[in-house]
């Protein structure tokens, strides 16, 4: 916990992060039709949807209790990490059952909670509306069009052996080129370790001549529950949405906020473009590989 931040209202040991929070309420109007009558979230990269490899990643790192901000039109989260009697009776004995494994052992060891997103604000309200689930405690968050592949300590891990170590929050960054800049959010800050910023100022979607530097905000974070109340006082900003970016910068002014340069491969699966290369990789390097 950072130094001018407030003690929780409960005794809790804040260094013990369990959740990790899913904002999955999102449209996914860039794979329109596909996404008419299906989450974006649940469009397979090879044999996996997207939000399970990110529900396997808070797991790598501990994080078994699973939050998921879901809105209209997202059953199917649900019912895909929940038991298929039906299907799994049908394949029983038969050598199809090996390929529901990895999704029953990820049941088995998650515990699922849901609330919905009745407005779409933006991720600052995302993550607010998800307080109801996370309460006060420390927690991640991870965007699951994101994919990271890593071959150590997925990203997820890496910044919360981080955060355990400072008590801070953590927000995962990577070098971008210049087209790009616009597409995230960007921090400029003090490297205190290699790789580790303390963030001094953070721009949502900047033009490349505002940018601060060209290291952008990727979608995995760990966030003090000290969020929750900046973000309740952060107005509408870029595109009219409660921005994560901007309630962060306030917390970085008023305490201190991690910014790490993570070890490894980054996907965009929200686009077209980077939904497809991300399947070839992972075809590529790890299903043929048998390592699904």
């Amino acid at each position: 916990m950072g130094a001018n931040e407030p003690p929780p209202a409960n005794e809790k040991d804040l260094s013990v992060i369990k959740k990790c929070l899913f904002p999955v309420a999102g449209y996914g109007t860039r794979f329109l039709p596909a996404t008419k009558a299906m989450p974006k979230e649940m469009l397979p990269v090879v044999n996996k949807p997207l939000v399970q490899y990110g529900v396997e990643e808070a797991l790598s790192a501990g994080l078994d209790e699973i939050c998921f901000v879901t809105g209209r039109g997202k059953r199917a989260i649900n019912d895909f990490f929940d038991t298929s009697y039906e299907l799994e009776h049908q394949i029983a004995g038969t050598s199809k059952e090996k390929y529901l494994s990895s999704i029953k052992e990820v049941i088995t060891r998650a515990k699922f909670t849901t609330t919905r997103q009745s407005e779409m604000k933006g991720l600052g309200h995302a993550i607010l509306t998800g307080e109801l689930l996370v309460g006060q405690e420390p927690f991640g968050v991870v965007l699951a069009d994101d994919l990271c592949i890593t071959e150590g300590d997925s990203v997820m891990e890496q910044l919360a052996k981080i955060y355990r170590r400072t008590g801070c929050s953590v927000i995962a960054i990577q070098e971008v080129g210049d087209d790009d800049i616009s597409k995230f959010g960007v921090i400029a800050g003090v490297e205190e370790e290699p790789g580790l910023y303390r963030v001094t100022d953070m721009i949502e979607k900047p033009d490349l001549a505002d940018a601060p530097s060209n290291l952008a905000i990727i979608g995995r974070y760990i966030l003090t529950p000290f969020i929750f109340e900046l973000l309740r006082h952060t107005p509408p900003g870029k595109n009219g949405e409660v921005q994560l970016t901007d309630a962060l910068l306030s917390l970085a002014k008023s305490s201190k906020v991690l910014a790490y340069k993570f070890t490894g491969k980054r996907f965009d699966c929200g686009s077209v473009d980077g939904y497809v290369e991300a399947t070839n990789y992972v075809y590529e390097n790890i299903y043929l590989k048998g390592e699904h």
